[in-house]
């Protein structure tokens, strides 16, 4: 009597088996070609949503079709651990964050080692690892002593209930404190910077060499990067030997400038400012402060400003212009200061307008007169240059390059090329990050910390009050220390580094993830990068990918890894949503069971207020989300798995659908089924010889089926991924098996088993259940991948339709192989065709290959 398939009995079994047999250990065999197969590493927040869920099952899919294809196969996991969570947790619950976090990581490794995922965990890092964030301090040595890590005045967010800085993530989105509530200012302290600017031309040029990235992607990035050519102008500043410094790209209308800006926080405001204008410039810079950047650059923010009292000399005209401070300027962009060209700049019109600014016309449209000209809004186009000395008539994009040239040769500017870029801010005032290894003496200046006494280890009897300055800060102990360099008493830098760091170059450190004496070695970082198939969310398709590039490429100009680009081929999934029920007046998010059908319609049970049902993306805060762990109770890993992959492609969302997780569970129980049956049937054969030129139609029937499966199913996994598409063609293999007649065939046995062995890298633990079953002792994740039998796809019949003055009267069989004329005899001679044109004149005969033949009678 057949088991029925308990998938709590078999998947437990088999993850233990796999664990204790080290089955998905990394195989340094060099003679095998080499796939790297990486999802994002996760935060460990302690429990795993089904976003992670989806990320890490496609990656797995990927690792175990190249291994069945021949590959070793890098397949690592790890913890981006550092972060404000766990510094929070230890302020809200008393704990220090390095327990927090660590018990937390135990419960998600758990956790993914349920979803039967073909980790190498022997490879396993955590950020907050003393053992990891030694080497991230190296690095950042590295990027010290190439002239790439410096410090410098910026603009922080500043608490001033809390007197401390906040990360960008610390501010919500109408610029309060996260736990204070203060209205968050904009204050200046010395911080730590990498000069990812230096790279922005190779960032740019090199995703051309991204070909498995989305597109998308890549114009993401492009526009963050910014590159934009124009020229670099200098404003004499009146009755001073300063300039204020401007880059624009449209040197074509510097003959309109009527003002110049600069940034309230820019140096040349207090030396610009007029005495009588003083209290009122103070008071401006005193409002701007409480603003966030968003607010302060948003295009529907009112554009405030206020005049300095000082004049600047525009050198193209020589005329004396005003020097204003406004909010919509920020010392760190650009130069920190913009000429103001009202009449051909949105912002600068808008401005001017609420400022009572004056406004040039200095660019018109092709073959408008300006006393025809009105100005109702600024006219940005190219056009003819007017009112522009020399240049008048001139065309504005070649007036741009004709502009330059003046500059140069005048000496007050140049053709530049800018970026949007900004160098990249690594410090953070708090404690659960990684230390920055320098010390700073009144003597030597900043001295990096010797390697060999690396790690800087993060103290472990620290305060938490959420107050105040960083808790390093605090440590004297651990603050004062002896200069390396002088011997002097000297302090520690107490900043530690943003954790996009420690994500930026942990793919190298998988490589050799248990190297004590350098980061990576050289031969293995080369042997195993760059990664082939790196899986993961959009929301990084920036920042971190952006850092990865520029980590990557900076380790390379230090001899330390051969590669130009991280990771060859991007696959961005999509957003697992859940059913979400929102209030239509109030906008309040409610649970299925705060929800009520009345007459067709929904409500709200205790309001009686109307709601919308949608798909959002799970969330607690929308009540919407779905409990992998509660899943897998239910029905298993492999249906969880399943589900995932046939629901949507990998790069669309995907709507969770408790029917559509049933229809898959109810599909694993008919390979179940199937397979055992085939296993108790006495007949079935042991032979699996299939003497091919004695087969069936059945049989060949069959086999056809079989090899169309192993034929699409290795396309859908290769190239662009279709997995939803492959978990079809499983579905369709399993029909023709249940609906054959040749049980005992060995061409059955050969379904039984290419059906297992197709469905192992998508639903393990079954796949080794039955494979098992079968009588193989050796793992199905060891076997290896099927291979195509061209002939068996060869159709020896076809089905021809006949048609009758083009009707169709019915179909037959016919050779495959047969020619034009041959099927018209074969029509000629059926049944079909007799019937209707044995008494009639045949006009015409019209012949379509392997289709039909159609009779046109009179």
């Amino acid at each position: 009597m057949q088991s029925p398939y308990q998938p709590s009995d078999i998947e437990s079994k088999w993850q233990q088996q796999w664990s204790d047999s080290n089955l998905y250990l990394t195989e340094e065999n060099r003679d095998k070609p080499k796939f790297y197969a990486l999802s994002m590493f996760p935060y460990p927040s302690g429990k795993l949503h089904m976003g992670h869920v989806r990320n890490y099952v496609i990656t797995d899919v990927i690792a175990r079709f190249k291994r069945m294809q021949g590959h070793r196969v890098l397949h690592p996991m790890g913890w981006d651990a550092f972060g404000l969570p766990a510094e929070n947790a230890a302020i809200d619950r008393g704990i220090p964050p390095a327990k927090w976090t660590y018990e937390n990581i135990a419960q998600m490794r758990s956790q993914l080692q349920e979803l039967g995922l073909s980790i190498d965990w022997s490879r396993e890092v955590a950020t907050c690892s003393p053992d990891y964030y030694k080497w991230t301090q190296w690095l950042f040595l590295q990027f010290y002593e190439a002239g790439l890590a410096y410090q410098k005045e910026a603009a922080v967010n500043w608490d001033p209930i809390d007197q401390t800085v906040l990360a960008n993530e610390q501010v919500d989105s109408e610029g309060y404190s996260w736990r204070s509530g203060a209205k968050v200012e904009r204050k200046l302290l010395r911080q730590w910077f990498l000069k990812i600017t230096d790279y922005a031309e190779q960032l740019l040029n090199d995703l051309q060499q991204l070909e498995g990235w989305p597109d998308r992607v890549k114009t993401m990035q492009e526009n963050w990067i910014g590159k934009s050519v124009g020229a670099y102008l200098e404003f004499p500043i009146v009755g001073s030997d300063e300039k204020i410094p401007v880059f624009t790209t449209r040197p074509d209308t510097v003959y309109g400038v009527t003002y110049v800006v600069l940034a309230p926080e820019h140096p040349l405001t207090e030396k610009v400012t007029t005495p009588e204008r003083k209290e009122a410039v103070s008071a401006f810079i005193q409002e701007v402060s409480s603003e966030s950047e968003i607010d302060r650059t948003a295009d529907d923010k009112p554009k405030k400003g206020t005049l300095t009292g000082g004049k600047a000399i525009n050198p193209f005209t020589g005329e004396e212009i005003p020097i204003l401070i406004a909010n919509y300027v920020l010392y760190e962009y650009g130069t920190g200061a913009v000429m103001g060209v009202p009449a051909h700049d949105v912002r600068d019109f808008k401005f001017a307008k609420e400022n009572n600014l004056p406004i040039k016309v200095v660019i018109l449209p092709e073959n408008v007169e300006e006393t025809d000209f009105s100005l109702v809004e600024a006219y940005t186009e190219t056009g003819i240059m007017v009112n522009s000395g020399e240049f008048n008539g001139m065309e504005s994009t070649k007036g741009k390059e004709a502009v330059i040239k003046l500059a140069e040769n005048k000496g007050f500017g140049k053709k530049r090329i800018q970026y949007r870029l900004r160098d990249w801010l690594i410090s953070r005032q708090r404690y659960w990050g990684c230390p920055i290894p320098v010390i700073h003496c009144q003597d030597c200046g900043t001295v990096p910390v010797p390697t060999e006494q690396l790690p800087v280890k993060l103290p472990e009897q620290v305060e938490f009050s959420g107050r105040g300055p960083s808790p390093l800060a605090k440590l004297d102990d651990w603050v004062n220390v002896t200069c390396p360099k002088c011997g002097k008493p000297a302090k520690r830098e107490t900043d530690t580094m943003d954790t996009f760091i420690d994500s930026s170059w942990y793919f190298l450190r998988y490589t050799d993830a248990t190297n004590q004496n350098e980061p990576f070695n050289l031969d293995r970082v080369n042997d195993w990068m760059g990664v082939d198939q790196y899986v993961g969310g959009i929301e990084h398709a920036i920042l971190h990918l952006l850092y990865s590039r520029f980590f990557t490429k900076v380790v390379r100009d230090r001899g330390l890894v051969s590669v130009n680009e991280p990771f060859k081929r991007l696959l961005t999934q999509g957003m697992v949503q859940g059913l979400t029920y929102k209030t239509k007046q109030t906008g309040k998010y409610l649970t299925p069971e705060q929800i009520i059908y009345k007459n067709g319609e929904c409500r709200d049970k205790e309001t009686n207020e109307p709601v919308n049902i949608f798909y959002e993306k799970m969330s607690k805060s929308k009540y919407n989300g779905v409990d992998p762990k509660l899943v897998l109770e239910k029905y298993g890993a492999d249906t969880a798995r399943m589900f995932i992959l046939f629901k949507a492609p990998p790069e669309k969302d995907l709507e969770w659908d408790d029917a559509d997780v049933e229809g898959q569970y109810r599909f694993l129980n008919r390979v179940w089924l199937l397979v055992n049956e085939f296993i108790e049937n006495p007949d079935s054969a042991e032979d699996k010889t299939i003497n091919k030129a004695n087969l069936s139609k059945e049989e060949k029937d069959l086999r056809r089926a079989i090899h169309t499966a192993i034929k699409e199913i290795s396309e859908d996994l290769s190239g662009d991924y279709q997995f939803n598409t492959a978990v079809s063609e499983l579905m369709k293999l399993s029909n023709a098996l249940r609906d054959a007649k040749i049980k005992n065939s060995p061409v059955y046995r050969e379904g039984v088993e290419t059906l297992i062995l197709l469905l192992a890298p998508f639903a393990p633990h079954i796949s080794e259940e039955l494979w098992h079953k079968l009588g193989n002792s050796e793992s199905v994740h060891l076997a290896n991948w099927l291979i195509i039998d061209e002939e068996a796809l060869t159709v020896d019949e076809i089905t021809l339709v006949i048609q009758i003055k083009g009707k169709t009267r019915g179909t037959i069989s016919a050779p495959a192989s047969a020619s034009k004329d041959e099927l018209e005899a074969i029509a000629r001679a059926s049944d079909i065709a007799q019937k209707y044109i044995a008494d009639k004149e045949i006009k015409k005969v019209i012949v379509v290959p392997n289709k039909l033949v159609n009779f046109v009678v009179v």
